[in-house]
């Protein structure tokens, strides 16, 4: 089964997305300032802003350095449904 069919968005389009939100948080630092406050370097963060791609070790640097580490812990919360049935009911 293809995992796009039930989301319409590209991993890019995604990916976009989610860059376009931490760039919201940084506003009031420049890429280098949270190159310097992350530990993670410049190259870096002008390669995720501009490519979306970044390791996922400097990408938790960047939400610690931005205080949303905690947005982590609720990424995967979301209910999983084995069936249409179960979403129709709201059952888990």
């Amino acid at each position: 089964m293809n995992s796009f069919l039930f989301n319409p968005k590209t991993p890019n389009e995604i990916a976009k997305e989610l860059v376009a939100k931490i760039k919201q948080h940084r506003k009031k630092l420049k890429q280098m300032q949270l190159a310097s406050k992350s530990g993670v370097s410049l190259g870096s963060i002008k390669r995720f802003e501009s490519k979306y791609e970044i390791s996922l070790n400097s990408f938790i640097k960047i939400l610690i350095a931005l205080n949303l580490e905690g947005d982590l812990e609720n990424l995967f919360t979301q209910k999983n449904y084995a069936s249409i049935d179960e979403v129709i009911n709201g059952q888990l």
